[in-house]
């Protein structure tokens, strides 16, 4: 299974404000191909689920998220907010699930894969039959 891993993001700031260029296909070792933007609500919980061939970016955009990552044997907690200079790459077989620290908070997600409602687990005794052998 691929391992987890943080990317920092530049960013430029003058006294106009901030800009935060994402090159992906330079600077992320995967082709994006679908992106969608999670706006949470305090104390909720999103995801709560794993992808069997789908890779997920996730980028704070405001706010503050709890990401929890896990499989059988490891459990990982990564907290991210928009002063954050890196995104979180979360390859294929990882349960994740996210919460959300204030409600307005937003998270992007970057996917390799287009929508495909057959690659979710979305119950984690399934996951662990798929993954027992793994």
């Amino acid at each position: 299974m691929n391992k987890i891993k943080k990317y920092k993001i530049k960013n430029h700031i003058d006294k106009s404000g901030k800009l935060v260029p994402l090159t992906f296909n330079k600077q992320f070792p995967i082709k994006i191909r679908r992106i969608f933007f999670i706006y949470g609500k305090k104390n909720k919980l999103r995801g709560d689920h794993a992808h069997k061939k789908c890779s997920q970016l996730f980028i704070p955009i405001a706010g503050k998220v709890l990401l929890e990552i896990k499989t059988i044997k490891i459990k990982k907690k990564i907290i991210l907010n928009n002063s954050s200079k890196f995104g979180i790459l979360v390859p294929p077989g990882y349960w994740c699930k996210v919460k959300f620290f204030n409600n307005n908070s937003i998270l992007m997600v970057g996917c390799d894969k287009y929508y495909d409602p057959k690659d979710y687990i979305n119950n984690f005794k399934t996951y662990k039959k798929l993954f027992k052998q793994k």
